[in-house]
């Protein structure tokens, strides 16, 4: 009889979507949607974009200083490339987790998905830690060079404070993200933030060949291996900006849809990030060895001022990792997780204040923590995900049974589909395999797994070992050179102001001067 049946419709690939685009019924809900919901894939291309560059574009110009403009440029665009290709190795892996997850009826509506699960789901515990490890270290140093651009930006606004007191005021602005739920939730913050991102990028490009070439410019980059590691590492970070990709593809309502918005997103990314550091470079040179922030550089102007970047992506995920770790994760109340999450704030405001080396702090965390966070874990993971042949074919199980038939009782049928697909009837409990099938114009399996060696090997060798050795060699220079808890990194001295002859000389002290005010290479 028709009611003795029941068929259980899984198709793979597909799972439980987050939320429903349902259209709100009074204006006060379509505004407050308009603002704060945001769950579409343009949400996430904004999101993507606006995240990945951020405050690293005003330290890209220093970058080609050290590179040279022919390696800065390729740079861009081989390790843009290199990242968008991880970042889809990320989601891919994000779509066979939570499908696998939901075939057994797990919901995730009240819990933020994050890679460190990823690779538990797939990989197991020891994967789970190594990443746990990697990521958090890695989104806490993002948090603090965050902070301290916005404390180096400002400090070029309004230099009656040094960048020591802007980031005493900014890391309590910083504080106030403990107020946003989610990714879902930035809607507004990553707009602004892409806006503005891209209004400073092309105010970089415009200004510096307005102001033309300095007198006497040198373009001598490449001049030190060390320099020239360190700059490719800080490019390699810049690119990097994907340790929060399954947080942003758990905020769409429709995550299948980020397959390629990370690669659209470098792109456009690309359109910002070469003209204006090209265009800085050319017009400063060598000078730019002692300025890692650009804005240090360019003249005073109402324009300069209103370049500024956003912040506050990066804390988000540790903000969900914390939650977990204390309980408090799927509470909803949101004035109780903001007060949960008021810790984390402060070893990211204790560490900006220690280490305020904007530029060198950037290739030494790019160098050891990017190289595995977002480069050789992901491609490394999807490697033992789908390292047997059974899991890398796209096999499923076919039933039409009574709901009383016990599982060991049934007869399957095993079938091939063509173009990667699974019929409408897939019995859940029985299908591991591969949710999506690798692209063909990568080679399938095997082009997969010669790109991700190459990656492997690469970032190992280059970006680690290379990249490792020359950025921590120049960020303990910078120790050196100016010491812990500087007061004002890279600060021109305060000009002397000139004594009157009806004064006498020994009346007063002349003013104090920041020693060692530049960066001397090593």
């Amino acid at each position: 009889m028709a009611t003795d049946k029941a068929v259980e419709t899984v198709i793979v690939g597909n799972y439980v979507e987050m939320e429903t685009e349902g259209k709100p019924k009074d204006m006060k809900a379509r505004f407050s949607k308009f603002l704060w919901h945001g769950g579409s894939a343009y949400d996430a291309w904004f999101s993507c974009a606006s995240n990945q560059v951020a405050q690293v574009l005003l330290t890209l110009p220093y970058s080609f200083s050290q590179l040279g403009m022919l390696s800065g440029i390729c740079f861009q665009l081989f390790y843009g490339l290199l990242g968008s290709w991880t970042a889809y190795l990320i989601s891919v892996l994000y779509v066979e987790y939570r499908t696998r997850k939901e075939r057994e009826k797990v919901d995730f509506r009240n819990h933020v998905i994050q890679w460190f699960e990823v690779l538990d789901g797939l990989l197991g515990k020891y994967w789970r830690n190594v990443g746990l490890a990697f990521n958090c270290t890695f989104l806490l140093f993002g948090s603090v060079i965050q902070l301290i651009a916005c404390a180096s930006n400002i400090y070029y606004i309004n230099d009656n404070l040094d960048k020591r007191t802007w980031t005493y005021i900014f890391g309590a602005c910083c504080a106030t993200t403990v107020f946003i739920p989610s990714f879902h939730n930035y809607r507004i913050w990553s707009f602004l933030g892409l806006v503005m991102t891209t209004y400073t990028a092309w105010y970089l490009t415009i200004a510096s060949l307005l102001h033309g070439q300095v007198e006497g410019v040198k373009h001598s980059g490449p001049t030190k291996i060390v320099l020239y590691f360190t700059g490719a590492t800080n490019i390699l970070y810049t690119f990097g900006g994907h340790a929060v990709t399954v947080e942003i593809m758990h905020a769409m309502w429709k995550p299948q849809k980020f397959k390629a918005i990370y690669l659209l997103a470098t792109l456009y990314v690309l359109t910002l990030t070469l003209p204006s550091a090209a265009a800085v470079y050319w017009a400063f040179g060598d000078m730019l060895l002692n300025h890692s922030n650009a804005f240090s550089l360019l003249p005073r102007s109402p324009s300069r001022d209103m370049a500024f970047i956003t912040f506050g992506f990066a804390c988000t995920p540790l903000y969900f990792v914390w939650e977990k770790a204390i309980g408090m994760h799927e509470c909803k109340s949101l004035c109780k997780r903001a007060a949960a999450r008021l810790p984390v704030v402060i070893p990211i405001w204790f560490l900006a204040i220690i280490f305020p080396f904007f530029g060198p702090i950037n290739s030494t965390v790019g160098s050891l923590l990017v190289s595995f966070t977002v480069y050789i874990i992901p491609a490394l993971a999807y490697m033992f995900t789908f390292k047997s042949s059974a899991a890398r074919e796209v096999l499923c199980l076919l039933y039409i049974l009574p709901s009383s038939t016990p599982l060991l009782s049934i007869s399957s049928i095993r079938t091939k589909p063509k173009h990667g697909e699974c019929p409408a009837f897939v019995r859940h409990h029985d299908v591991k395999n591969a949710v999506e099938q690798p692209p063909k114009y990568m080679g399938r399996w095997v082009g997969t797994y010669v790109m991700n060696s190459f990656v492997v090997v690469w970032v190992l060798i280059v970006g680690f070992g290379f990249g490792g050795w020359a950025s921590v060699t120049n960020f303990v220079h910078q120790i050196d050179t100016f010491g812990l808890f500087t007061k004002c990194y890279q600060c021109p001295p305060p000009t002397m102001a000139p004594s009157l002859p009806h004064l006498n000389a020994t009346a007063a002290p002349p003013p104090l001067h920041h020693p060692h005010n530049l960066t001397h290479s090593p």
